[in-house]
């Protein structure tokens, strides 16, 4: 029996290999023999066939390598969250050892952090950190107390600064940890207006040599649009009430009204002399009134040196680099045995709030945060949205443990509509008999006082900006500017208002005259408001009204306020007027940041302000132009979004943390039109 040949036939379990062969090729010369598949090869000298595959395998593979490409970058994202969430979320669960409490201020504080918008947090565009005001101030009050903490370590060199009010609370904090006899040590490369404040409160003040105090103070200059809008033929129309409400000016005037740079300097010189005040009395030796008179001499005294003029003026303590720094932190709290010299025993601040949690002893009194621009519709943290907050307030109200309802609020106001919203809500808690008091924190203007009106009692710090009682609507229209282009518009109208507000042909005078009317009537139910709820006649309302903004000390000796606090005193007034006796405890009803925020948070790190922090007077110029970028954008979102009637203090903006602008919700009413057009 004749065996098969092992060349002929394929190996068992394996597929034939198929080879290419030339037609010149005999069948014999493949060793795959009848499993071989004929292809013509290219003869020398002739040009390859042009195959018909050949351009789609190719599109083929770079789909394909673009595939495994954006796999392999979401896969590192991913592990890079994940790695973020482990690494930066604290360990509440790890005793907290014996060390410095180190205060790190990459960033500002604000009353309320703003949600991360996880676009930029991804793409790396998310530039400004906030860090809450309560827990810096929760950890400076508990550290004073506690033994494990034997020094302070106030870390200021990426400080961006934050509202008046806020910086007073961390000073006042750090004044009780100094009272228990424990050091209290700041270090910055240099210091501006906002973190110098902070700072004056620290027993030891370290400067770097290249560095120094530059101390500028309120003020400043803001654009003029009402040239350029002439040049572009854009005709905004402005409706509004009152002598003092300058918002709308920009638009109309190309220059500061005297009325507007009167109330300017009135509210702005008070600030600067609470700033004064508080320095002072923090560092009664240093020469702050000389240094800030002539800060230019007193460098030329110093050698053109920063440093050593303010070392000189008793400004600061100590000039040195960090590592100088660091070992004399190492010199009180000690330094790990392995350690490098310049290292020492550091508590890290998120480490030390989540091991130290407010105490719940006690009655419930609910605290509805107010913070940021009041918009219509729901908003995430940094941004009051009506619905959101008017159900916080609701939510309180069906809570049978909630004694009181403390409002905080630190706004410049916004939407009319979603102000009221707020406000209706605080009606339903008092018509529970639920006492309802209001804390002002750095603004409580226009439509932040709107939501403070029910209120049974107001406080607010002398540093508060508050009042601004006006309200105003902005209508661009563009029937010039095209005009100007050769394009015109024409058409039919079966009423008055068919087509209104027409922003391509032009506003009627009647729709002008119907939104004007709107202004007024909602100029007399704030004044009204104002006046039944500060128990004052009409007229003596309407004589500080018209859009002014006050300062708080002369907001107390106007009516406006009841009397000066903070948080705490407002507390313990809804307190007393609840009937509690013994302990209570505040409750905060706000949105808690989502898992996935705080694993944003603790990925991104926001390491912008590390090169955006002010260094010097050239920092500072550099913080001028962002500010102004920003107060343009500010500019320009008011003339093209202004999609209501608008409760809000835009000069106050000036005086709050530079906070992202935050987008409008659905505009509502007769104005709100525009933005239906607009988008």
């Amino acid at each position: 029996m004749c065996r098969p040949s092992k060349r002929a036939l394929p190996r068992a379990g394996r597929l034939p290999r198929f080879t290419r062969m030339t037609d010149s090729s005999p069948d014999t010369a493949n060793p795959a023999g009848p499993w071989a598949i004929p292809v013509r090869r290219p003869l020398p000298g002739e040009d390859k066939p042009k195959g018909t595959t050949s351009f789609p395998r190719k599109v083929w593979h770079l789909l394909v390598a673009l595939k495994d490409g954006l796999a392999l970058v979401f896969l590192l994202m991913f592990f890079a969250l994940l790695f973020g969430l482990l690494a930066g979320r604290p360990n509440a669960g790890l005793p907290v050892s014996q060390g410095a409490l180190v205060i790190d201020l990459d960033g500002i504080v604000t009353e309320q952090p703003a949600e991360i918008d996880p676009l930029a947090a991804l793409s790396g565009g998310n530039d400004l950190k906030e860090i809450r005001v309560r827990d810096v101030v929760h950890a400076l009050e508990t550290a004073a107390d506690d033994k494990r903490v034997t020094s302070v370590v106030l870390d200021l060199d990426r400080f961006l600064g934050g509202g008046q009010v806020s910086l007073a609370e961390i000073g006042s904090a750090i004044d009780k940890v100094r009272a228990k006899n424990k050091p209290v040590l700041a270090y910055a490369t240099a210091y501006t207006t906002d973190s110098y404040q902070v700072a004056a409160h620290a027993s030891e003040i370290w400067a770097d040599g290249i560095g120094g105090v530059a101390i500028a103070g309120p003020g400043g200059s803001r654009l003029y649009y009402k040239g350029l809008m002439d040049r572009l033929g854009v005709t905004a129309h402005i409706y509004r009430v009152g002598t003092f409400k300058s918002a709308v000016e920009p638009y109309l005037r190309a220059d500061q009204s005297p009325e507007a740079k009167e109330a300017d300097l009135a509210y702005a010189g008070a600030l600067w002399e609470n700033w004064l005040s508080d320095v002072k009395k923090a560092r009664p030796k240093a020469k702050i009134d000389p240094f800030i008179a002539d800060t230019a001499g007193a460098i030329r005294a110093a050698g053109n040196d920063l440093s050593k003029a303010s070392l000189d003026a008793g400004l600061i303590d100590k000039v040195g680099g960090r590592m100088a720094f660091d070992s004399r932190v190492a010199e009180i709290s000690g330094a790990p045995d392995d350690s490098q010299p310049w290292t020492f025993n550091a508590i890290p601040l998120e480490n030390w709030v989540a091991a130290n949690p407010p105490q719940e002893n006690g009655s419930r009194i609910a605290v509805v945060p107010v913070v940021g621009e009041i918009v219509d519709g729901e908003a995430a943290n940094g941004t009051a949205g009506g619905e959101t907050v008017a159900q916080h307030i609701l939510d309180a109200t069906a809570d049978s443990s909630v004694k009181a309802i403390v409002l905080r609020v630190d706004s410049p106001g916004g939407s009319v509509l979603a102000s009221e919203q707020i406000r209706q809500a605080t009606l339903a808690a008092k018509a529970k008999k639920l006492p309802i008091v209001v804390s002002m924190a750095n603004v409580a203007a226009s439509g932040g006082y709107w939501v403070a009106t029910p209120a049974d009692r107001i406080f607010a710090e002398p540093e508060t900006i508050t009042g601004s009682i006006g309200v105003f609507g902005i209508l661009p229209s563009f029937e010039q500017t095209l005009a100007k282009v050769g394009v015109t518009t024409d058409g039919i109208q079966t009423t008055p208002l068919s087509g209104q507000p027409d922003i391509l042909g032009g506003v009627s005078d009647e729709f002008n005259a119907m939104a004007q009317a709107s202004v007024e009537d909602v100029y007399a139910r704030f004044t009204g408001l104002v006046a039944k709820s500060r128990k004052q006649p009409l007229e003596k309302i309407q004589a500080i009204a018209e859009g002014r903004v006050w300062a708080g000390g002369t907001a107390r000796q106007i009516g406006l306020i009841d009397q000066f606090g903070g948080l705490p005193d407002a507390l313990a007034a809804a307190a007393k007027l609840a009937k509690i006796d013994g302990e209570y405890h505040a409750k905060y009803f706000e949105d808690e940041p989502s898992e996935f925020s705080k694993m944003l948070a603790s990925w991104a790190g926001v390491e912008e302000p590390a090169a955006a922090a002010p260094r010097g007077w050239f920092g500072i110029a550099a913080m001028n132009r962002q500010l102004a970028e920003r107060r343009l954008l500010q500019d320009l979102s008011l003339l093209t979004q202004a999609g209501s009637i608008q409760a809000s203090c835009l000069d106050c903006r000036a005086y709050l943390p530079a906070v992202p602008l935050t987008g409008k919700a659905e505009a509502k009413g007769w104005l709100g039109t525009l933005a239906l057009l607009l988008r």
